[in-house]
């Protein structure tokens, strides 16, 4: 079975296990397709070297780079005529012209179409992405979402195909793994973010939250960047927890478990707003699979995610997230039982294979799919 992958996400080498775990599987003869960058609201992504045993990676340009729902690749069509596959997995979202556009020059080349989607929250778009949208879910033979509220959005929105539950990347649990150095050496527990530093990722509820605490043995690490980086900084100098406070910056995925090492506790504080919630909280599977127990609010996906192999809050409860966070901090029994549970949880749904194994039976399954005839401008 030839199978080609369209997918800008993969640009970020550690995503790239699944692949790699994907071609190891009888009968795959894997390329995935990729930019040479992606650009959002985080900055430039650039393609990553590493994880490319077992299958073809092949850059090609981007047009609309940065446009979430406007770009695409040019020269796709030229690609898949040369080659030829029997699956067409779209990493993107069915409302995306990268979507549209790669669905069309699949079905012309005889391939069976999937897309991915991550969203969790009803929405309804204009044209011509609501065009995209309807046209996507006619032609493709197959939808996976990445948690359970995208599929409620996708029967809701008129889907009527079939739909798997696939997270859209796991962990491998030889690279995020438990390490011999936990914890500052000065004894301190060390408190983690990792992720981006948007208002909606709850990091000035973490900073309020820590500020509660007494006022020694602990010491946050805040990894990422974002629009808000600045003003969260001047947040921790008004609540006077500057100097236990450390922004990391920006870390290459491949030096993430370096970070997670160093971790005591990680906190997700996400915030549901009305255009966004928690999609899934990968930062929640890399901790837990490095034997760091974790804190998460309610919102979105995140209590599916850590299951009971952590502590799940109410989202925007301050006092109930220092309760949290003192709780892990005072018992280092409980810290241990919950490192265990969450990697147990990750080696049970999260890893890479797994991942892999679940993807692979849907290119089993759509076989047999016919989609609609090309023309009328779907």
């Amino acid at each position: 079975m030839r199978v080609v992958m369209l997918s800008k996400a993969l640009v970020t080498a550690t995503y790239r296990r699944k692949l790699e775990e994907l071609a190891s599987l009888p009968g795959i003869e894997l390329t995935a397709i990729v930019p040479p960058t992606w650009r959002d609201r985080g900055g430039e992504a650039r393609l990553e070297p590493g994880h490319t045993a077992g299958y073809t990676l092949l850059v090609a340009p981007l047009a609309f780079n940065g446009q979430y729902h406007l770009h695409f690749y040019p020269t796709l069509g030229r690609l898949l005529r040369q080659l030829r596959p029997d699956v067409l997995h779209v990493d993107e979202e069915p409302y995306n012209l990268a979507t549209w556009h790669a669905l069309r020059l699949g079905q012309a080349v005889g391939a069976r179409g999937l897309f991915f989607t991550w969203q969790n929250l009803e929405r309804r778009y204009p044209w011509p992405f609501s065009h995209f949208e309807r046209s996507n879910y006619r032609r493709a033979a197959y939808a996976i979402a990445g948690n359970q509220g995208a599929v409620s959005v996708l029967r809701a929105k008129g889907y009527r195909g079939p739909v798997a539950v696939i997270p859209q990347f796991g962990v491998d649990p030889h690279i995020f793994a438990p390490q011999k150095m936990r914890g500052s050496t000065d004894g301190d527990v060390m408190i983690g973010y990792a992720g981006r530093l948007v208002p909606e990722k709850g990091v000035e509820l973490l900073l309020r939250a820590c500020a509660g605490l007494p006022r020694t043995g602990w010491r946050l690490a805040i990894l990422g960047d974002g629009p808000d980086r600045a003003r969260l900084a001047r947040v921790a100098s008004e609540l006077n927890i500057a100097d236990q406070v450390r922004f990391w910056g920006h870390l290459p995925s491949a030096q993430m478990p370096r970070f997670y090492a160093e971790m005591d506790i990680l906190v997700l504080p996400s915030i549901t707003r009305p255009n966004w919630t928690e999609q899934f909280g990968r930062v929640l599977i890399e901790a837990m699979a490095c034997g760091v127990p974790v804190i998460g609010s309610d919102a979105g996906e995140i209590p599916h995610v850590i299951g009971d192999a952590g502590i799940v809050v109410p989202q925007q409860d301050v006092m109930a997230l220092r309760d949290a966070i003192a709780e892990l901090a005072g018992d280092p029994a409980r810290r241990a039982e919950l490192a265990a549970r969450g990697r147990q949880r990750v080696l049970d749904h999260y890893t890479q294979a797994r991942i892999a194994a679940a993807t692979y039976q849907v290119y089993q399954a759509i076989k047999g799919f016919r989609p609609p005839p090309l023309g009328g401008g779907s």
